[in-house]
């Protein structure tokens, strides 16, 4: 197939080759289960898992023993959310997120709504950003989490963490921020954090494996399991491991903290060429902040064309996204730009750029002049 130029990295990201080489012996030479504790099929795999959660520890500063491994980070936004309400039960709950969340985020917190719990939803300026005193009046005597993502899988938007936890830490509360975004991307810490969602497609692992970080050595309650049976994962998430994809998850974890730095310098080059082109366009503007955002993610608003035409035709050549790939075949306008105040049909006409390790100068180019042409074409 003649593949389109793609940049649609935070959709998912192809698995990169060292990924796969480690992982494929786990497929057949090293086939035994992690739980399988008598033999040495199992000691291999258990080994292997292991070596791996350490890996994946390393990239966000965390021990070891707080890598809970799970199919993805939907499956730990549902363990970390679900599992701390259950572990409150018989108590007033209230939680605090924000409009923009991922809808793995939001989805969750409609259910534990249903099941009794408040939950108050931040709003966000028109670049996207939270109002730290709206987040501490927001505080109840009942509050019992903060949830907030890292950074915004649509705009690239990156709150101010470091004072969330703070003020977490500040009011004993639990602090769950989604890192799926930034994990692998920029660096991060879990220090003043609780619960920490990633996932290994994001950071050119393989789909269906993720991680939820859970804090040890802290009074607030862990999460309660909401998967039972076999008590695999200290008894958080049963299961037989994944384990091809969790070496997969280890392998590219090493290998983005080699590289994540030097990467991200050359892939803020690469987007800022490519944005501050396309923003020379008449009725075009940046959605989001230009500062605290990821380095290699735009969301630009193209005005005087239908959202759908430019989405076909620019797909063409280019692969892109108007927003989050869990919503990307709704033809309704972004739930994180409606709420930083966008209208429905610039909203429609928003492109999300999201550059990976695989982009070239030539691609931004070439992408560059597609989109231009498009534009002017759907404008005549």
């Amino acid at each position: 197939m003649n593949y389109p130029i793609y940049l649609d990295n935070n959709a998912t990201t192809p698995c990169s080759s060292e990924v796969i080489e480690a992982m494929l012996p786990y497929f057949g030479t090293h086939f035994g289960n992690a739980a399988s504790k008598s033999h040495p099929y199992g000691w291999v795999a258990e080994n292997a898992v292991e070596e791996a959660r350490e890996k994946v520890a390393n990239l966000i500063g965390a021990k070891a023993k707080e890598i809970i491994f799970t199919s993805g980070a939907t499956e730990a936004i549902n363990l970390g959310i679900k599992g701390i309400f259950e572990a409150y039960s018989g108590e007033k709950q209230h939680y605090i997120t924000c409009l923009t969340e991922h809808k793995a985020v939001l989805d969750t917190f409609a259910e534990v709504e249903k099941r009794g719990a408040e939950v108050t939803y931040l709003s966000v300026n028109p670049k996207g950003e939270i109002s730290l005193e709206e987040l501490e009046n927001a505080i109840l005597t009942h509050t019992k989490m903060i949830c907030l993502m890292w950074a915004n899988n649509e705009t690239g938007v990156i709150h101010p963490v470091e004072k969330i936890a703070q003020l977490a830490e500040s009011r004993n509360l639990i602090f769950f921020t989604d890192a799926v975004q930034s994990a692998g991307k920029i660096p991060v810490f879990t220090k003043g954090i609780h619960l920490m969602a990633i996932s290994a497609h994001k950071l050119y692992g393989p789909k269906g494996v993720g991680a939820l970080y859970v804090r040890h050595n802290h009074d607030l309650p862990k999460p309660l399991a909401q998967i039972h049976g076999g008590g695999h994962e200290k008894g958080m998430r049963s299961g037989t491991l994944n384990v091809p994809g969790i070496v997969g998850f280890g392998k590219a974890a090493e290998l983005r903290l080699a590289e994540m730095n030097r990467e991200a310098d050359r892939l803020e080059i690469l987007r800022n060429r490519l944005e501050k082109s396309l923003l020379e366009l008449s009725e075009t503007s940046l959605n989001g902040n230009q500062e605290a955002r990821l380095p290699h993610v735009t969301n630009i608003a193209f005005g005087g064309v239908e959202g759908e035409e430019l989405l076909k035709k620019v797909n063409q050549k280019v692969a892109i996204s108007s927003g989050s790939a869990c919503t990307s075949i709704s033809p309704k306008p972004s739930h994180v730009l409606q709420a930083m105040g966008l209208n429905s049909d610039l909203g429609r006409a928003s492109i999300r750029f999201s550059l990976g390790k695989n982009t070239s100068d030539s691609d931004i180019e070439l992408a560059i002049d597609w989109v231009r042409k498009v534009v002017l074409e759907l404008r005549k």
